[in-house]
């Protein structure tokens, strides 16, 4: 299945010490180079999720600021 463009899916093994390799495609894709930090959330019902650092911190500026959007 070819996918649209920006978009994509891809798989990665957890290893013994619970670490996974974010493939090269999806690397990429999202400008993450090595020593990048990387923010993950989660939600049992939901599941896990990388969003973009430049996301994450509008979101802690709004929290901070008060910007109610």
């Amino acid at each position: 299945m070819e996918m649209p463009e920006g978009k994509g899916a891809w798989t990665a093994t957890v290893g013994a010490k619970g670490q996974i390799v974010i493939p090269k495609e999806a690397r990429d894709m999202f400008g993450i180079k090595p020593g990048d930090t990387l923010i993950i959330l989660g939600d049992v019902e939901r599941g896990l999720a990388i969003p973009p650092k430049e996301q994450f911190d509008g979101w802690i500026k709004a929290v901070f600021e008060g910007d109610r959007r």
